[in-house]
């Protein structure tokens, strides 16, 4: 993704020299890149496709480091969480972006394009690393109505991601971020999770002991 992006900023800066250096947007219409610079184009079929692997790579290593099919989804969890994470560490370390958390970057390209200030995949990383740890940890027993609500939690923050896309990819300026919406699905999803790790921490019992019994006890003792 980095050789990507330094090939596309020099033909965005030829064909809208006043966009400060660093931001990707406005987007490069498909018209403009056939027009200026036409081999470009194959670049977005080409990062689909390293998406797409990067996820196969991703579950792979899941599936030998968990070594567990019941396993398998924690540890895609925290390799997906950590990727996520360092992808940006790493784009600071080596090319000096992004600027800030707020810096708005393309997230994803399947199955549209996906757009969100750093900030944003930055917590979703975290939570999704740090719940899958908790998971490897200790059993997390997870019912129908925290599925439920883990999915509709993901549900808002992809839309959240992607409600913008049709204006991003015809080369306008991102609309304000949906930070409520986005702030709901995490918490709805980060909530049903935690909800389920408590759920099946065991509630010591209090139950009371006959005065005979304890005497006996401390007969026997004595």
């Amino acid at each position: 993704m980095v050789y990507l992006r330094t090939i596309y900023n020099p033909v965005q800066r030829q064909i809208l020299p006043d966009r400060p250096a660093g931001d990707l947007f406005p987007l490069l219409t498909q018209e403009q890149l056939r027009a200026r610079a036409p081999e470009t184009l194959p670049l977005a079929g080409m990062e689909i496709v390293r998406e797409a692997a990067t996820l196969v790579m991703l579950a792979a290593v899941a599936l030998c480091a968990a070594g567990d099919r019941r396993r398998w989804l924690p540890a895609f969890a925290v390799a997906f969480g950590t990727w996520d994470l360092f992808y940006y560490v790493f784009l600071k370390l080596l090319i000096g972006w992004p600027a800030s958390l707020l810096t708005w970057d393309v997230l994803f390209l399947i199955p549209v394009p996906w757009a969100a200030p750093v900030l944003a995949p930055t917590l979703v990383a975290v939570s999704v690393a740090g719940s899958g740890l908790v998971a490897l940890r200790k059993a997390v027993r997870m019912r129908p109505l925290h599925w439920a609500a883990v999915t509709l939690g993901c549900f808002l923050i992809l839309v959240s991601f992607m409600q913008d896309f049709r204006n991003t990819m015809a080369g306008g300026l991102p609309h304000s971020f949906a930070w409520p919406l986005f702030a709901v699905g995490l918490l709805v999803g980060l909530g049903a999770f935690l909800h389920a790790v408590r759920s099946d921490v065991p509630r010591p019992s209090f139950i009371s002991q006959p005065a005979g019994d304890s005497l006996a006890q401390d007969t026997i003792r004595m």
